[in-house]
């Protein structure tokens, strides 16, 4: 059982790439099948440009917002700081207001985390969006030279 489950996985692995490699263009009866896969990719790759192009844009607001975050959650921190240096000398009321401000700078905290994790999270989805542009624009390229050879075949 255990050495067939390695054969079957690989005899997937073979027809899915055999059968990748056997849907190339190469006669003129092709062609409308080659003009159709083309628009289809130039299509999902002008959408992609456009995601791309607004995620680039998003991501100043990003870094911004999670800037603004930290210097926010440091300065609630400092307050937070002081209250509890004030709260040990103080009586109960200087105590609650510490552990007030303290839950304070601890959210500060969590939301200066979270505007970092989103910013890194929009960086991770430009390199993504890139990765995949560059891809479709390869197989656009390898269409664009199917197309020539299927010209240069007919011219002849």
């Amino acid at each position: 059982m255990k050495t067939v489950r390695p054969f079957v996985l690989f005899v997937m692995i073979c027809s899915i790439t055999i059968s990748a490699h056997a849907q190339k263009y190469s006669t003129a009866a092709d062609t409308p099948r080659l003009n159709i896969a083309y628009v289809k990719l130039s299509n999902e790759i002008a959408d992609l440009q456009a995601k791309l192009t607004i995620a680039q844009n998003n991501l100043p607001g990003y870094f911004a917002k999670a800037s603004n975050a930290a210097s926010e959650a440091e300065a609630t921190a400092m307050n937070s700081s002081k209250q509890a240096e004030k709260a040990t000398n103080g009586n109960l009321s200087d105590a609650r207001s510490a552990k007030k401000k303290a839950k304070r700078a601890y959210k500060d905290a969590q939301d200066a985390k979270s505007a970092d994790h989103n910013s890194l999270k929009q960086e991770q989805k430009v390199k993504s969006l890139t990765a995949q542009l560059e891809k479709k624009q390869a197989k656009l390229g390898e269409l664009e030279l199917m197309r020539t050879a299927i010209r240069s075949q007919v011219q002849q």
